[in-house]
């Protein structure tokens, strides 16, 4: 098949040709003992065995010393499959030619030669590329085999891949990990939402992705899409909650109740939710508190009709015994307002909720922790940023993981952040460890991502940033409790700065500055803490961190 000179897997049969063991492909058949549709042996005597259901002798690795089942037997002995695939991968340099190749003799780990200067006929070289690497498909490496099945599944049959689809293959073969990006192109549902859309099936719009019976899939082709310029951006999380909205309105059964809703939803807490999203563009709009207060309208709606009332029959005391039905029920506190205003029934009281308070790190911990992420460089760089930015700074999580590389400047050797209007000096070694995120980023990335990304935490999804949640998710690995770190943090912080300066910094309301400097119980003396100038503020920051160096 491949007109190379290989070992036979199949003899040639009534005139075809013979299949080397690169291009052999075992017939697929429903497994005997998993059940599951794979490639099998045995497939023409009835019980076939797939691969990994065949029992496998094992044997002493001559590497790793570990009794594995041996992929491949070499002059040095049996080798693992892990153990194997290291040895193609490995490069160094050749001790004759100086050429940087795949190093085969003395047998073992400790090969000094190529196989050209050895006199040894070179194996595992790439049809396409040339290199000395583990194969993949026909005679090709990952990257290769990438790149032939990302162009297959694009071009569908044409000529050449679409205009509108190139950087969406760029995309794809620039994976850091080809091997995952191969295993997505073949089992990933995102990547058959693309075949549909690559031949024609599906159509190039929101609205198209919207309706696909893969909803997971066809979101994560929207983000590929979306960020590699192949589709319109849109907010995601308004469109969802806009639907979300219908969806709920079309449950409510008596039509005065869903017509309210609907009023309420459209003309109140949507409107509201589109002026945030355009007054603070952000990669994600968080819409948890409108769907939480539309939620809370339609079900005090369906109580009263339950109790057969209606909302202009609604009085103070039918209030009280909805308030006594559950915590959430003071969510509808807006949705009262709001009908007053418009002589719906006539003005009910709803006590506002209280503020949120919770325990706070203990100094000492809280200095501890922050001297391991500024000093333990096993560490991920992610982590150690963000904990010392939620640590140091009081950042908030959402903000943490929307932060991009255009806020870190470096200014006459030295590095500042911004996260409100003035500009944060960030002294060693923090700065070093900013500098070490920006310069090697995260390890993984989800296939289709851009080459370049402006979040200086990167997430999974194509174009978008770190979730707040998996960011918190992180930090809790290493014992960090977000919340808690942050109120000690501005705490600590409000302790020493003005509530002005303090929000002016650290980007935080002026009022919820003076709640923080209430919490750390500086408020009695205001007018000697305006007093300071921004030099001694910044001054403050840095004998902060050198605390803990």
């Amino acid at each position: 098949m491949c007109g190379k000179t290989a070992a036979v897997a199949v003899r040639a049969r009534a005139g075809e040709a013979d299949v080397c063991v690169n291009c052999y492909r075992l017939p697929e058949a429903v497994c005997a003992r998993c059940g599951r549709r794979r490639p099998c042996t045995f497939a023409a005597s009835g019980t076939p065995i797939c691969k990994l259901c065949a029992s496998r002798s094992t044997d002493r690795c001559a590497r790793c010393g570990r009794h594995r089942p041996p992929t491949v037997r070499w002059p040095e002995g049996p080798l693992c499959d892990p153990c194997y695939t290291a040895a193609l991968r490995h490069r160094g340099r050749c001790d004759q030619c100086g050429v940087l190749r795949r190093l085969v003799t003395p047998p073992g780990p400790s090969a000094t030669t190529c196989a050209d200067c050895a006199g040894l006929p070179t194996s595992h070289v790439c049809a396409d590329c040339g290199i000395e690497d583990k194969l993949y498909e026909r005679g090709r490496c990952a990257p290769c085999s990438l790149r032939r099945r990302t162009s297959q599944l694009l071009r569908a049959g044409a000529e050449q891949i679409p205009n509108h689809l190139t950087g969406v293959f760029d995309a794809i073969v620039a994976s850091r990990s080809p091997r995952s990006a191969l295993n997505w192109l073949r089992n990933g549902a995102g990547a058959a939402v693309l075949t549909d859309l690559a031949t024609g099936r599906l159509a190039l719009t929101h609205e198209a992705l919207d309706g696909h019976p893969s909803p997971r899939g066809a979101d994560y082709l929207r983000h590929m899409l979306v960020a590699n310029a192949a589709l319109p951006p849109r907010n995601e999380e308004l469109a969802r909650t806009e639907q979300w909205v219908i969806n709920l309105i079309e449950q409510i059964e008596q039509t005065t109740e869903r017509r309210l809703v609907k009023a309420y939803a459209t003309w109140r807490v949507m409107r509201r939710l589109r002026r945030s999203a355009e007054r603070n563009p952000r990669p994600r709009t968080y819409t948890r508190h409108a769907r939480v207060r539309i939620r809370a309208a339609a079900d005090f709606l369906t109580w009263l009709a339950q109790r057969g009332l209606t909302l202009a029959a609604c009085r103070q005391g039918d209030v009280d015994i909805w308030l006594c039905t559950a915590p959430a029920a003071r969510n509808v506190r807006d949705f009262l307002t709001w009908a007053a205003e418009r002589k719906h029934c006539p003005p009910l009281d709803v006590a506002g909720p209280k503020r949120a308070t919770g325990t706070a790190t203990e100094p000492d911990q809280r200095w501890a922790i922050v001297a391991r992420l500024l000093h333990d460089d096993t560490l991920q760089p992610t982590d150690r940023v963000a904990g010392l930015l939620l640590l140091l700074y009081g950042q908030q999580l959402s903000r943490i993981a929307a932060m991009t590389i255009d806020q870190v400047i470096e200014r006459d050797g030295t590095i500042v952040i911004r996260f409100g209007q003035d500009d944060v000096a960030i002294p060693e070694p923090l700065a070093a460890a900013v500098t070490e995120l920006i310069r090697a980023g995260r390890t993984y990335v989800g296939v289709g991502s851009p080459t370049t990304t402006r979040w200086l935490f990167p997430g999974l999804l194509p174009g978008r940033p770190i979730t707040a949640s998996r960011l918190g998710d992180r930090l809790g690995h290493l014992g960090i409790d977000a919340r808690a770190a942050r109120r000690s943090s501005l705490i600590h912080l409000a302790a020493h700065l003005p509530a002005a300066v303090l929000a002016d910094l650290l980007h935080i309301a002026p009022t919820t500055a003076v709640r923080w400097m209430h919490d750390a119980g500086t408020d009695s003396d205001l007018r000697k803490l305006v007093s300071r100038t921004r030099d001694n503020v910044r001054f403050f920051l840095h004998q902060s961190l050198e605390k803990s160096v």
